[in-house]
């Protein structure tokens, strides 16, 4: 039975959006992954270190990956509703979860982390970063690049301005200008798939700064035509921006 527009943004708008996790897209969704395995390379040197911390945690989901957890495992998460699923998903691990504010100073002591973390962090604040760790540590990243998912923020939006944040030259720069060594720098373009306006509506409410200010109320005429176009030229096709940026602290 083929399901209306009202019907799929409706349930949509009623699924829940907690934590960093995308099951809920299972079957309506894809997207390819990049090629270096980010929580294989978190796992593999989190095995390694005595102390490590995650910014922006989110849900703990990627953390919780981790087969063997290092004695001290701290993770922050500045988005309320996300702290209390932190806790519950790295509870097993032994995990401290520390709720923060979404500007620094991070509530940590100078050179308290062999490890530092974060998978698609809202802002590095790269001096806070240098500061947490101790020396000959390493901060880890997976990043959204500039313009990720463009072609869905356009089809929502209209037509946009280059994109002018989150360029992985910038945050070479900046890591440079707090005093960290890059040592690794790599980039992909991976293809999303989304089959169903019901997708869509579900993605723009958690991935929040692809169409600032979403709501289904605000868009209603824009998510229509998008679904018109969805059933009548098939799944519609937009492509992630990521960068994975490896640091070190002499």
């Amino acid at each position: 039975m083929v399901r209306t527009f009202e019907e799929l943004v409706a349930e949509a708008e009623a699924a829940p959006v907690e934590g960093w996790g995308f099951d809920w897209l299972r079957g309506r969704a894809t997207e390819e992954r990049p090629s270096w395995g980010y929580a294989r390379l978190v796992g593999d040197r989190m095995a390694a270190v005595e102390a490590a911390l995650d910014i922006d945690t989110g849900g703990g989901e990627v953390l919780a990956e981790v087969p063997v957890p290092p004695p001290l495992l701290v993770a922050t998460e500045a988005w309320p509703p996300n702290v209390p699923v932190a806790r519950r998903n790295l509870r097993p691990l032994g995990a401290t979860v520390v709720r923060v504010g979404d500007r620094p100073p991070l509530p940590f002591r100078d050179a308290t982390f062999d490890l530092v973390v974060s998978r698609h962090p809202v802002h590095t604040w790269w001096d806070e970063v240098a500061r947490v760790l101790r020396p000959g540590g390493a901060y880890l990243s997976q990043q959204i690049g500039p313009g990720t998912v463009r072609e869905l923020s356009e089809a929502i939006l209209g037509p946009l301005p280059p994109p002018e944040h989150r360029h992985p030259g910038v945050a070479v720069a900046d890591a440079r200008a707090a005093g960290l060594t890059v040592v690794d720098l790599r980039e992909a373009t991976l293809r999303t798939v989304f089959h169903d306006i019901g997708a869509v509506v579900w993605f723009l409410r958690k991935v929040v700064w692809t169409v600032p200010g979403f709501t289904v109320g605000r868009y209603r005429d824009e998510l229509r035509r998008l679904d018109e176009r969805i059933r009548a030229e098939g799944p519609f096709v937009a492509y992630a921006r990521r960068f994975l940026i490896e640091a070190r602290r002499g």
